[in-house]
């Protein structure tokens, strides 16, 4: 289970023992959202879709951060909303566009159309992707 904190943290338990497993610090406001990403990061370094290793954590500080939960707690990447038109990210979420795929290999490499969506405090609903 994922939890963010007012204290800046994302943290990793374990609800079987109820005990925190990894604490994920970088965030420099309130984290509002968590959520387990879409991807995975193989051993080579490519980003695929599969079973997710990787988290995402939304705070006030007006970033979305993604976060490997077999590293060593650095952070693997940011992104940081628009400074003019967000003031925080409130909630995101990862969405697949359907789309007709015409590319063989895109379809035998299991490439996918990702796309993600945030939402700010300033009542903007943003989209990356």
């Amino acid at each position: 289970m994922l939890s963010g904190s007012d204290d800046k943290s994302v943290r990793l338990w374990d609800i079987r023992s109820g005990q925190q497993i990894q604490v994920f610090n970088g965030h420099t406001n309130s984290v509002l959202s968590v959520e387990y990403s879409q991807f995975v990061i193989k051993s080579n370094n490519d980003v695929i879709g599969g079973k997710s290793n990787v988290i995402c954590s939304g705070s006030w500080d007006n970033t979305i951060r993604f976060w490997d939960v077999r590293s060593n707690k650095n952070e693997l990447y940011m992104i940081k909303g628009d400074k003019k038109g967000d003031d925080g990210i409130l909630d995101f979420k990862f969405i697949e566009l359907k789309k007709k795929e015409k590319n063989y290999e895109n379809i035998k490499n299991g490439t996918h159309n990702l796309n993600l969506c945030y939402s700010s405090s300033e009542a903007r609903i943003c989209i990356w992707g």
